[in-house]
This record gives structure tokens, sequence and C-alpha cells, in this order.
């Protein structure tokens, strides 16, 4: 059976909850609910084990806080002998507009904390990453505050719907490969409703 590590970047705590930075706990937890899942705290980690289609999901969501998020990386892959071309980091992307998604096997960490702790901690950046786009509207100076901030009432429709193909992107990769995964989901636009 083979198996994969479905990783959900975030902070642990209410007030982080369901913020931009927090999507990649989003993605996952949403993805865990589709097949009826729940989650446990663990080591290092909310974990949830995920059967489906003959294949095995261990889907975590760190406890240590964004910035040390390589722990428990390296901690499930070795435990689960999950190969790291089995494993997806969910994570949200500054430098994409909000309606893009963007697929990759490998990718320097752009900037990000949780990133660059995973790609330390592992010693090699090429394990596979969703970027989830939060886009950049905000002042200069104000980028800390904009993604530990929540969604704008008008963008809900459109992350919903990015959640919702996040979760469809899961069972791909593990269905027809990262290939054909990236292929579909790089070419994504969503076009937030009309009369915005």
């Amino acid at each position: 059976m083979s198996k994969y590590l479905i990783v959900g970047l975030g902070n642990p705590g209410i007030e982080y909850a369901h913020t931009r930075h927090n999507i990649g706990f989003d993605v996952v937890s949403a993805f865990v609910l589709k097949h009826g899942g729940f989650f446990r705290t663990d080591r290092l980690a909310e974990v949830s084990e995920i059967k489906w289609k003959g294949k095995t999901f261990i889907c975590i969501k760190p406890t240590t806080f964004m910035n040390l998020s390589g722990r428990a990386v390296k901690y499930w892959l070795t435990k689960e002998k999950i190969e790291i071309d089995h494993s997806l980091v969910v994570v949200d992307d500054l430098a994409l507009p909000l309606d893009k998604l963007r697929l990759r096997k490998s990718g320097s960490d752009a900037g990000h904390n949780g990133l660059r702790d995973i790609q330390s901690v592992l010693g090699t950046e090429a394990y596979p990453k969703l970027r989830f786009g939060i886009g950049n509207q905000f002042p200069k100076g104000m980028q800390v505050e904009f993604v530990l901030s929540k969604w704008f009432k008008e963008e809900l429709p459109v992350v919903s719907l990015k959640i919702e193909k996040c979760v469809e992107v899961i069972e791909n990769f593990a269905t027809i490969g990262i290939e054909r995964t990236m292929n579909i989901t790089n070419n994504y636009n969503f076009k937030p409703e009309s009369g915005r």
C-alpha cells in the first residue's frame, strides 16, 4: 500500500485559526473531513490517518509553530517510513495572487519561515509543495499583520473554492502522480465572483 505524508503548515492556537498563514491547516482539515477522518494529538502534530483507493495518507498539522515545522515533518516521514517524494507540504504564498495555486516538485523556501525550517531540517529543497496564493494587498511594512489576518469577506468564495480544489490536488497527487497533477493545478485560475 502506498503511503503519503500530507503536511498543512500553520500556527497552533485559536488566535491563528483561519488566518491566511494557516491555510495549510485548513486545506488538510478539509481533506480529512471529506474522507471521514479525525485528528488526534500526537508527537509534534495533530495527526489523522486516511485510507482511500488503496493508499494511506498520514495528515499532519504541526503543533510546533510555523518556524519549527521541520521537526514534525522529519519525525513523521521517519516514523511512517515515507519517501520524501511521497510528501506534500501545503503552504500560504504571498508572492502568488489569490486566484492561483502552484504545485512544484521542489523549489526554494521563497522567504517562507516554515519552508525554510523544513528545508534546513531535511537538508534539501527537493520535496513537493502546494502553494496557496494569498495575495499581497497590504501597505508597506504591514506584511506580518496581513499574513496573520483573516480573509476579507469578498475573498471567502474564492478561498472556499480553492480549498476544495486543493483537496482534489492531494487526491490527484497520490493517484495520477505529480507531473500530471502539476499540469492541471498550475493552470487553474480562480476568478472572484462577478460584481466584486
